[in-house]
């Protein structure tokens, strides 16, 4: 009797989560695994010479291999160009993103501006919009002659200032970041302003009785009681600037712009898909795909590191 029933319940158990283990197996570890696959063979579509396992040839090969489509006098590897890029995304969104939301949402909640509600909703009104529609019109307000370049000619008084920083490969990202900021913000103001509508009033009070101002109980009291909170966007901007795609496509027109603008993300699209003649395309672009992981988990692990010692008890 015992032996019967722990099999029924085993298979009450299996049943339940078999559909689910089945949708994870096929959408999410059969690709993570292929792609792994991938980048230690040299599978090449266009050849019925068969697939043979090349090692870590594959990765060697895609972070030294120079084109010279970045800079043809530069013997620096697109890899390592598009990491740099992609390492001032990431700066630009824990850095960047992350304090302006920080400082809006408590501003907001200690009601320190009139119109709350009217200004919450204009800084989170971008990520209503679609990236690629916002990419588009950051674009066009960066171009040459665009509407920034006829507000420097304004101020400057010089008709023939142009906005040349998208065409400037030292200064090219100083434009993705700012749309970065202006469209993310939003998202994690409205994260810690949730957080912060928890913690109880008769705090603030207190600390006001004591003789505590806003800036002293901003540290001694928000930031540490919102330390997870602080951790869990991190590993938010860290994994969406990793990935980040159409933001930075759509903003930076074909051609050398987005060369220069060009992040891990664009540099697996172009390796894998835009690169027709090279036979080893697919398994380039799944070596870069398992090394963006590679990273994005290196630099979890890192935050989990810094959280673990300034006190978080979250964990990731």
């Amino acid at each position: 009797m015992g032996k019967k029933s722990d099999a029924r319940d085993f298979m009450t158990f299996f049943g339940f989560i078999a559909p689910g283990l089945l949708i994870y197996l096929f959408i999410i570890a059969y690709p993570i695994c292929y792609s792994v696959f991938l980048s230690l063979t040299n599978y090449n579509p266009n050849t019925d010479a068969g697939t043979k396992f090349v090692g870590l040839a594959n990765y060697i090969k895609v972070m030294t291999m120079n084109r010279g489509v970045v800079d043809p006098s530069s013997n620096i590897p697109e890899f390592w160009y598009a990491l740099k890029n992609n390492m001032i995304v990431v700066a630009v969104s824990v850095f960047g993103q992350i304090p302006i939301g920080f400082i809006l949402a408590f501003i907001l909640y200690r009601k320190q501006v009139k119109g709350a509600t009217f200004f919450q909703s204009m800084v989170f009104l971008p990520n209503f919009l679609s990236t690629i529609v916002i990419g588009i019109m950051w674009r066009m307000l960066f171009m040459v002659d665009g509407p920034v370049a006829k507000l420097i000619q304004f101020f400057t008084k010089d008709p023939t200032k142009q906005f040349d920083l998208m065409m400037n490969p030292d200064k090219c990202m100083i434009p993705i970041g700012i749309a970065l900021i202006w469209m993310y913000t939003g998202m994690y103001m409205i994260i810690f302003l949730a957080n912060l509508q928890k913690i109880n009033e008769s705090m603030f009070e207190a600390a006001k009785i004591d003789g505590a101002n806003e800036f002293q109980m901003f540290f001694r009291i928000t930031v540490p009681l919102l330390a997870g909170t602080i951790l869990t966007s991190c590993i938010l901007a860290i994994a969406g600037s990793l990935k980040g795609f159409s933001l930075i496509f759509a903003l930076a027109p074909e051609g050398q712009q987005r060369i220069n603008t060009e992040v891990l993300p664009i540099f697996m699209y172009r390796t894998a898909f835009n690169n027709a003649k090279d036979p080893m395309r697919f398994a380039y672009g799944a070596t870069i795909s398992n090394i963006v992981v590679c990273i994005s988990l290196l630099l979890i692990g890192f935050s989990n590191w810094v959280g673990k010692k300034f006190g978080t008890d979250e964990e990731y």
